[in-house]
């Protein structure tokens, strides 16, 4: 068997460049997710740019300039679609070089199932196994999903990746690949956390009083949740487990740190369970062949229903603003689009279903425009066009540096009020103003 599959790899060997030649115009690419970019498949087709018109390539959160959108400036030649903006993907979409597709992230595979058929997949892994696999190392997300859905899969090799056990569907036999290349084998990408600020330290303080023995967490990447990382690390709470979409490097030092057991999940006893990794050379040793990790696709991992089977979920996302109905913006200001919906509707969700869960959105009270002017986070209404990212009805916990709130089961008064009571002092008074003039604020007589 394993000289049969050598075989096939080496009928199915050919270069980037030969890759490039296939792809015509008017076709249809997956080209990888996060820190996986086919590097060799790029400089390929960025070769050949002048060659193509309306070659359509989607991927997920880019983490860098991908060659063919530097040999592309006008968009003559490739569309690109991201499924969810990183900072590179905003500073393009406002060049008007990558345009943004809504997605809340547990769909992702099953969007792709029945709405997208691609020409190509493109997609990054580690050398062949023994059995005739190749490992998505980092990321399982919808790649997955994309190879279902692909006329041509190009498995490009990667020995830099670590090699990342599932859980499911963490790799793809070669039965299932068309061609192979062998890759340049980059060092990964290593994405640092951001440094906590103050405030950031003062938000996670009050969340940090939400979190009990046996709780499973959910943290993103960001100041604030490497914050709180660090807090627990120090902490005296114990027996915690992990159902994360990302996992990042604050996760190791709470394992190190003997804080992360998984000895009270409900499924995936004893994991870590994430459907994509990003960090620094610390994240990627440590994943490599680590029994106590597990990667699924984001279908099973981001589900509400699956968060919800494990007890006391934590989730701690980031938002840009809220109103006063409560209503969640974490990915645009105003019409510009910043981020995406990712998976932080599925976590808020999930963390609610959960027996003691708590799906919390923290946020500044305030921030501070590049003209130095300072305006509150919590407004009467979001600006206009801005995206609702958590629905009022969906909403949980809120905190700020100023505290944190509960707004399940309350009415619209009460959630203005609580929210007031967060919002920075200086624009307590305007606030409550407004909540009137809008006939949402209860004037009750003393």
């Amino acid at each position: 068997m394993q000289e049969l599959t050598r075989k096939k790899y080496h009928q199915k060997l050919t270069s980037a460049e030969k890759v490039a030649q296939m792809v015509k115009s008017g076709d249809r690419i997956f080209f990888g997710e996060f820190v996986l970019r086919p590097e060799a498949i790029d400089h390929a087709l960025a070769q050949r740019a002048h060659e193509f018109q309306d070659v359509l390539i989607e991927g997920v959160c880019i983490t860098k300039v991908p060659q063919f959108i530097e040999a592309d400036p006008y968009r003559e030649h490739f569309i690109y679609n991201d499924w969810h903006f990183s900072s590179v993907s905003r500073k393009l979409y406002q060049q008007g070089l990558c345009s943004y597709i809504p997605l809340t992230y547990h769909q992702g595979p099953r969007i792709v199932r029945k709405y997208k058929t691609y020409d190509y997949v493109f997609v990054s892994a580690r050398p062949m196994d023994a059995q005739g696999y190749f490992n998505f190392g980092l990321v399982n997300s919808i790649t997955s999903a994309a190879i279902t859905k692909a006329k041509n899969v190009v498995v490009e090799i990667n020995k830099s990746l670590p090699h990342c056990l599932g859980g499911n569907q963490e790799s793809v036999h070669i039965s299932r690949v068309d061609y192979i290349v062998e890759g340049r084998n980059a060092p990964l990408q290593e994405i640092r956390p951001p440094t906590p600020t103050e405030i950031d330290m003062q938000i996670a303080q009050h969340i940090m009083k939400e979190i009990e023995d046996g709780a499973c967490l959910q943290l993103g990447i960001g100041g604030l949740p490497n914050v709180i990382g660090s807090m627990i690390a120090e902490s005296d709470l114990k027996d915690l487990g992990v159902h994360t979409e990302m996992l990042v490097d604050s996760m190791v030092d709470l394992y190190n740190k003997g804080k992360i057991t998984g000895n009270n999940k409900t499924i995936d006893r004893f994991k870590m369970v994430y459907t994509f990794a990003m960090g620094t050379k610390k994240l990627y040793e440590f994943l490599h062949n680590n029994s106590a990790c597990a990667s699924y696709p984001v279908n099973y991992v981001n589900d509400p229903r699956a968060i919800g089977m494990n007890a006391k979920v934590v989730a701690i996302n980031n938002a840009l603003e809220i109103d006063l109905f409560s209503q969640v913006c974490s990915e645009s200001v105003g019409i510009s689009q910043i981020s995406g919906t990712g998976g932080q509707f599925d976590f808020i969700m999930g963390a609610f279903y959960s027996r003691g869960g708590k799906g919390i959105i923290g946020l500044s009270s305030t921030f501070t425009d590049k003209d130095g002017t300072v305006h509150s986070r919590i407004v009467p209404t979001l600006r206009p066009g801005s995206i609702v990212t958590i629905p009022r009805s969906i909403v949980q916990y809120v905190a700020t540096e100023y505290g944190i709130v509960q707004l399940k089961g309350m009415p619209t008064w009460e959630r203005a009020e609580a929210l007031i009571s967060i919002a920075h002092p200086m624009f307590r008074d305007e606030l409550s103003a407004q909540a009137r003039e809008m006939k949402i604020w209860l004037d009750r007589k003393r």
